[in-house]
C-alpha cells in the first residue's frame, strides 16, 4: 500500500483509495469541519430520497426563472447556489417559504442542466429528479 495522509487531501493508489479515504476521516477533526454537499457519498443510502422537483415560471415576454425545491435541508444552499451561478452563468438568489422550505431560484431556464449537475455531483437520484414547465 502507497499512501501519503496530509491534513488537505489523500493521495492514494486506486486499490487503497477506500482505505486511506477512511483513514482521512479518522484523522480529521469533525468539529471544525463543514458538511461538503459535493463530498463523495459513501453508498447509496447517502443520497436523499425525497424528490426535487425543478420548475420554469415565465416573466416578462422572453425572461424566465428556474425554481428548486425539495433540496436536502442538510445541504449548504449558499455553496450549492455559488456552484450553480459559476457552472450555468447566471444569477440565483434563496428564498425562504414557510411550506415549501428553502427555494433556489436562478435566471433563465436552467432545467436540464440542474438537474445533470445533480445527478453527477450525487446531491440527487436520477428517479427522484422531477422536472416540470412547458
Amino acid at each position: 500500500l502507497a499512501f501519503s495522509v496530509s491534513r488537505s487531501s489523500c493521495v492514494c493508489m486506486r486499490r487503497s483509495f477506500n482505505f486511506a479515504r477512511a483513514l482521512c476521516q479518522l484523522l480529521a477533526v469533525q468539529n471544525l469541519q463543514a458538511f461538503d454537499p459535493f463530498a463523495e457519498s459513501e453508498g447509496d443510502d447517502a443520497l436523499q430520497t425525497g424528490n426535487v422537483h425543478i420548475r420554469v415560471q415565465q416573466r416578462n415576454g422572453r425572461e424566465s426563472l428556474t425554481t428548486v425545491t425539495g433540496l436536502p435541508p442538510e445541504l449548504d444552499f449558499k455553496k450549492v447556489l455559488k456552484a450553480f451561478k459559476k457552472s450555468f452563468c447566471c444569477n440565483g438568489t434563496i428564498v425562504d417559504d414557510p411550506e415549501l422550505g428553502s427555494v433556489v431560484q436562478l435566471q433563465g431556464d436552467q432545467r436540464k442542466r440542474i438537474s445533470q449537475f445533480l445527478i453527477e455531483e450525487g446531491i440527487a437520484k436520477k428517479e427522484c429528479v422531477k422536472i416540470h414547465g412547458f
